[in-house]
């Protein structure tokens, strides 16, 4: 675990640093009484050098140096185990300050990794596809842990491959922890932080349209929506979040979300066999998005132990995609990675993986 900051009996109430994007950072040293420049040596020192103490940001005085530690702190997520699928994907259990469990997957690609973060312990919207949803929300991650699992993971890297890009696709929905999701992009693409593009980030919702509409106004960075189905009695069934913004208003949402250039909406289809895989259910799909500018990522069902739900077959998978390709679409297969050990799309699930810790 990383060296904190334990100057003080009370220091873990004392704000955590990794939780302020560089506006609340400045206002937070003006306010110490030094000047606002230091907010980006401090930064600097936390996200690009990675430091864990104060005594190593030694562009800063000592004075200021032996002052912070009665001020604020640093804290990250912690840890537990990384398990290393055949495929080359990593999957992290990583601990929070409170003793709860979150995971976090590094995917290799050709010349880096994608690392799919999360941002809540657990989840509420109860999609009935997905085993976060059977352990409910525990609690939304502060900006600290969401970045944390990148700080944390990136030394996990092999050397010469960093993290090229971020993907909010882990436990949790970002959408319903807006604040805290908006301030870790924030930080993420801060030059004086992560400094990574905002063409480099992508957050899936399952389709909370009017944060959509407001992350539009926000910040620009890649949407993904989870859709799964072309109709509501269908989506109702998969997704309860489809009972409070059906299809029609869903759909009216993405149509607002600003996408520059010729980047495109990602739509996200889970393929469920005798659920939504037909070549019929295509079909409606393709009805469905006819007007959006928008792409779909097709996702074959990953079966994980308690599941009502199979694959379908790979001529089912093949002939679903076909009718997409023939109406023009950009439909892509993806490949889900780390399925072996339940680290594929909607397979993560901290109290799994915390429960299986003492056998370590």
């Amino acid at each position: 675990m990383s060296r904190q900051q334990t100057d003080k009996p009370d220091a873990a109430r004392l704000p955590n640093l990794l939780d302020f994007p560089l506006d609340e950072m400045e206002d937070f040293i003006a306010a110490s009484g030094k000047e606002k420049y230091r907010a980006r040596q401090i930064m600097k020192w936390l996200y690009q050098s990675g430091v864990t103490s104060f005594d190593a940001m030694t562009t800063l005085g000592r004075a200021f140096r032996e002052k912070l530690p009665l001020l604020a702190r640093i804290y990250r997520p912690s840890i537990v185990k990384i398990q290393k699928s055949q495929d080359g994907t990593q999957k992290a259990l990583l601990r929070l300050e409170d003793g709860l469990f979150i995971e976090s997957v590094l995917i290799p690609g050709k010349n880096h990794w994608t690392l799919c973060v999360s941002t809540q312990a657990g989840c509420a919207m109860g999609c009935a596809f997905c085993l976060t949803a059977r352990q409910g929300l525990k609690r939304n991650l502060t900006p600290a842990e969401i970045v944390g699992q990148f700080v944390t993971l990136r030394q996990e890297t092999e050397e010469g491959r960093a993290v090229g890009n971020i993907v909010m696709m882990g436990m949790g929905e970002p959408l319903a922890n807006y604040e805290n999701t908006i301030k870790a992009i924030k930080i993420l693409t801060s030059d004086y932080a992560v400094g990574m593009s905002n063409r480099r980030i992508t957050l899936s919702t399952c389709g909370l349209a009017p944060q959509i509409v407001q992350l539009g106004e926000d910040v620009c960075i890649n949407l993904a929506i989870s859709l799964n189905a072309h109709d509501d009695e269908t989506r109702n069934r998969l997704m309860p979040v489809n009972k409070k913004y059906p299809l029609a208003t869903l759909m009216d949402a993405c149509k607002k979300y600003p996408m520059p250039g010729r980047r495109m909406l990602t739509y996200e289809y889970i393929l469920i066999d005798g659920v939504n895989s037909s070549r019929a259910d295509a079909e409606k799909l393709a009805r469905l998005l006819a007007d959006q500018h928008c792409k779909i990522n097709l996702i074959v069902f990953n079966e994980y132990p308690g599941s009502p739900f199979k694959s379908p077959s790979t001529e089912t998978v093949s002939a679903f995609q076909q009718v997409l390709l023939d109406r023009r679409y950009t439909a892509m297969l993806r490949k889900s990675k780390g399925a072996d050990i339940l680290a594929a799309c909607g397979q993560l699930s901290g109290a799994y993986a915390a429960a299986s810790e003492n056998s370590l």
